[in-house]
């Protein structure tokens, strides 16, 4: 881990938890990239570390132009920038709870040794839970809460998770860095949990008018949806009205287009049909047991009693 990871400081926590977030396959609704950097950008989080690019990842795929060669940006002739694959740590938190966040573009290459670097990481930080982030796009009303599936690498995770009104996966196929990174943490006993949250997509192709398919490149109520679930599983309390307001304004940006969609192809009428998807869609809701509502109020009143003595 020492030649891969680069720390710059080991911050210190009663309880130290981790994010994990990558640019990567499974980053429907930009919840693996976006969300993370939303938090550790809301919540001034530090740098306190790096992971090298070396062996990561390929320069170029023989047959393809451009699928993975970094991009670079020239100015009358001089290289200006030049895309770096960035893979780095990130805190935030008290004496109490301590959040590493990290962000990282998802590895071509050499997966058993980046994802070994992570789990060294997390131990020599003490962290006690891993929970990584993933997005999967869907046929789903854009107006109704999000499903979020979920996964975990102990047995007794289980109940936990079925607790947050997450549905357990069953999926079978190719590997995300999540569900990756889950079977190597539980080969070594540590705790990690993956959210995988369902991002509304709609394909009008076929319709002449329209031509393509209609997705949601940022879905806020998929963050908002996520964090509620993470804020309570870590006990942290991270301020979340910014993403309450950028999900009202989703869904008011939805409608508008819904409105254009109806102006150009009125005949098939694509506001019956998110009508109909509404109307089909079992919503799962989750909602805070009141028992831990209360008893997170009444420690805060007697913390802030303590305050003033």
């Amino acid at each position: 881990m020492a030649d891969v990871v680069q720390l710059n400081e080991i911050p210190q926590a009663e309880h130290m938890y981790m994010i994990l977030g990558w640019r990567q396959w499974a980053d429907g609704g930009a919840i693996s990239s976006g969300l993370p950097r939303w938090l550790a950008q809301e919540n001034n989080a530090r740098k306190i570390g790096s992971m090298s690019p070396d062996g990561f990842y390929l320069f170029q795929i023989p047959g393809t132009h451009d699928l993975v060669r970094p991009e670079v940006k020239f100015t009358h002739g001089y290289p200006e920038t030049l895309e770096d694959r960035r893979n780095d740590f990130y805190y935030t938190g008290n004496d109490e709870r301590g959040v590493v966040i990290f962000i990282g573009d998802e590895p071509h290459l050499d997966i058993e040794r980046y994802s070994a670097a992570l789990l060294d990481t997390a131990q020599k930080l003490k962290v006690e839970r891993i929970i990584s982030l993933g997005g999967v796009y869907g046929e789903l009303p854009y107006n109704k809460e999000r499903m979020v599936s979920g996964i975990y690498s102990l047995p007794k995770l289980k109940n936990e998770l079925e607790q947050l009104a997450v549905t357990l996966s069953d999926y079978e196929g190719g590997a995300s860095m999540g569900s990756y990174i889950c079977r190597r943490a539980a080969d070594r006993n540590m705790e990690f949990v993956g959210f995988y949250a369902f991002v509304p997509t709609y394909d009008f192709s076929n319709v002449t008018q329209i031509g393509n398919s209609i997705r949601i490149e940022n879905d806020f109520m998929a963050w908002h949806t996520v964090m509620r679930r993470i804020n309570y599983m870590l006990k942290t309390e991270f301020d979340l009205t910014e993403l309450e307001e950028k999900s009202e304004k989703l869904i008011e940006a939805i409608e508008a287009k819904i409105d254009h969609l109806e102006s150009l192809a009125p005949e098939i009428n694509v506001r019956l049909y998110m009508e109909q998807l509404a109307d089909a869609f079992e919503e799962i809701q989750f909602e805070e047991p009141l028992a831990n509502v209360w008893e997170d109020e009444l420690r805060r009143l007697f913390d802030a009693d303590d305050e003033e003595e």
